[in-house]
């Protein structure tokens, strides 16, 4: 763990990469249920896995789920997954992922990371998502659901 608070923020190419390699990886998506439905998930078939859906703030009033940690830690003891097992968050931009990050790692996972520029990536000069950084704009696959 570095001084953030977290093991830190990888790019969306080098999650993917862990992710096919390390069968105990898991991709915890902290978007909302409107985020998942219109804009789409990050598609893990390569990996043989579906990303986590754990909303960090709850639509449509966006306040942070003061019970995210427990339920995540139910999602993952179900799954089998560890706390020593790596943990990539991924939302929007990065910002709501690495507070997710930093809630596990507070929570005893030791291996919780942030996807830097998210699944959209922050605006653009004019405002649009999509077009600077991100899962997206990297070409990784997606999905429509």
């Amino acid at each position: 763990m570095n001084d953030a608070g977290y093991a830190g923020d990888v790019t969306p190419r080098a999650c993917l990469e862990t992710l096919v390699q390390d069968a105990s990886a898991q991709l915890v998506d902290v978007r909302t249920t409107a985020e998942w439905a219109y804009v789409g998930l990050p598609d893990l078939k390569a990996a043989g896995k579906e990303p986590i859906r754990s909303e960090w703030q709850v639509f449509p009033a966006m306040k942070i789920d003061a019970d995210f940690a427990a339920k995540l830690d139910a999602v993952l003891a179900e799954r089998g997954v560890g706390k020593d097992a790596p943990l990539y968050f991924i939302c929007r931009s990065g910002v709501r992922s690495k507070a997710a990050a930093i809630a596990m790692t507070n929570a005893g996972h030791v291996s919780c990371f942030n996807v830097a520029g998210g699944f959209e990536g922050p605006p653009d000069a004019d405002g649009h998502r999509g077009r600077v950084a991100g899962w997206k704009v990297d070409g990784l696959p997606w999905i429509q659901t």
